[in-house]
């Protein structure tokens, strides 16, 4: 406890050297077009900040992108000279004291870290901001943008007080002060962006801030995998998950095989198997918005109905990603005695992922919102590879998902279970409605990222 107090005092002393450290930096001229870009949570693992970080770049500003760096970020953001990466230190929770005292001091070690950072950087024009996590840096931000002539951009991807009620309770102390705070210092910005018009809706009525919505766009590399790709892919996954690994060795030893695909020695041409099993493809943050008990349950299901001889194909369901809930679905996941589902849980390297996207055969996504006002990312990069979605309802999902157009939508393990036999049945089929959603997506002509950028959030930089 004492310890804790001695930091909390160092911080205090030490802030008032910070600001003229910083206030002497920012009297020098600041440089044209730059832009500082702050997600409190890991760039990696941010795809949205990343393109607007690339997409900054691409139109002439350089570009401080602050942010943990727990994983890889694409090459694109790590290769354009345009684009400066700082990492920030993430403080773990103390062992001593109260959790409200735990939750009290890191939240006054970020603000003073990160300001500290902010300070010690070339000033931008626009400080862009990624909420949530907003609690410390969107007072922060706010601050920084008054003492150097920033103007605060605030990119609402949902409200970070709701996240916080999925475990404490809506009308926890901690939960009412959050919403509280991000309600007053959101009003600060002078520009904001959200993720749905829902959102755009919500925050106009309830909270008096006007914004404008973007919608999450895939990125050009999300796209439909060559086959000659998905072979190296599911060959060099197959080293690490057994999943990918050919159920039986070819006769030729020089032919190369996977669980899906081989490539002929010979000619080197790539060939699907004829007796395949479905690629099903889901990503998640493993977090209390997303039930995956309802997928698994679906799951078992499926694995009845083909052992009661339903002609459907063996299965095999990808879950990437990382977060708090990962280590509780991976041990229920080995529980499971699954025949012909196979499940595996990597975390894959950002260029993998498209390609991952792109060689699928079927999306799932189960996050609901902890607001009801933001859409999932992940639907967004699966339609960018034509990939079709099965998606758990909610609110405003009616904005991304199309039921029986891209995809369908389901409210329960029951009727997932229902879609999977209905799409796979007779799997591949040329006439099914897993095709038929697949060439939607591809006669649909999405808006790219950066082409949707350039018609909403570029003229807002430009003429403010």
């Amino acid at each position: 406890m004492a310890a804790s107090w001695l930091v909390l005092l160092a911080l205090c002393l030490l802030l008032p050297l910070l600001l003229l450290g910083g206030w002497k930096r920012w009297r020098r001229r600041r440089a044209a077009r730059h832009v500082v870009a702050v997600v409190l949570g890991d760039v990696g693992r941010s795809p949205r900040m990343q393109y607007h970080a690339l997409s900054l770049a691409m139109h002439g500003f350089s570009v401080t992108l602050l942010g943990f760096c727990n994983s890889k970020p694409h090459d694109e953001l790590l290769q354009n000279n345009r684009i400066q990466i700082v990492g920030l230190t993430e403080l773990q929770s103390l062992a001593v004291g109260p959790r409200v005292f735990q939750y009290g001091v890191k939240v006054v070690f970020q603000a003073m870290y990160l300001l500290w950072k902010l300070m010690w950087r070339e000033p931008g024009d626009y400080i862009f901001l990624q909420n949530p996590p907003g609690l410390p840096s969107i007072a922060v931000c706010w601050f920084v943008g008054c003492l150097c002539g920033s103007k605060l951009v605030i990119d609402w991807h949902n409200y970070g007080y709701s996240i916080m009620g999925l475990v404490h309770g809506p009308n926890h102390p901690l939960v009412l002060l959050a919403k509280w705070y991000e309600r007053f210092f959101g009003r600060l910005s002078h520009l904001n962006l959200c993720v749905t018009n829902a959102m755009r809706e919500d925050l106009a009525e309830n909270w008096r801030i006007r914004a404008m919505t973007v919608y999450d766009k895939p990125a050009s590399f999300f796209k439909e995998t060559p086959l000659d790709m998905q072979h190296r892919l599911f060959m060099k996954l197959g080293g690490m998950h057994s999943p990918f690994r050919a159920r039986l060795e070819p006769e030729d030893p020089a032919t190369e095989r996977s669980a899906f695909t081989e490539r002929y020695a010979g000619s080197g041409l790539v060939t699907r198997l004829r007796e395949r099993p479905a690629l099903l493809v889901s990503s998640t943050s493993w977090t209390e918005d997303e039930d995956f008990s309802i997928l698994l349950a679906a799951l078992e299901k499926f694995e009845q109905l083909i052992l009661d001889g339903h002609n459907l194909p063996s299965l095999v369901c990808v879950i990437t990603g990382k977060g708090p809930l990962r280590e509780y679905y991976s041990r229920l996941i080995q529980q499971k005695c699954f025949q012909h589902v196979q499940v595996c849980t990597p975390w894959l390297e950002a260029e993998d992922y498209p390609l991952l996207l792109g060689s699928a055969d079927l999306g799932v996504c189960l996050h609901t919102s902890s607001s009801g006002l933001d859409l999932p990312m992940k639907v967004v990069d699966m339609f960018g590879c034509c990939l079709p979605v099965c998606a758990v309802n909610f609110k405003c999902l009616h904005e991304l998902v199309k039921h029986e157009e891209n995809g369908l939508v389901f409210e329960d393990s029951e009727e997932l279970a229902a879609q999977l036999q209905m799409l796979f049945s007779n799997f591949p089929d040329p006439a099914g409605k897993l095709n038929q959603f697949r060439k939607n997506l591809r006669e649909s002509e999405q808006l790219r990222w950066d082409e949707s950028w350039v018609q909403t959030v570029l003229p807002l930089v430009m003429d403010t």
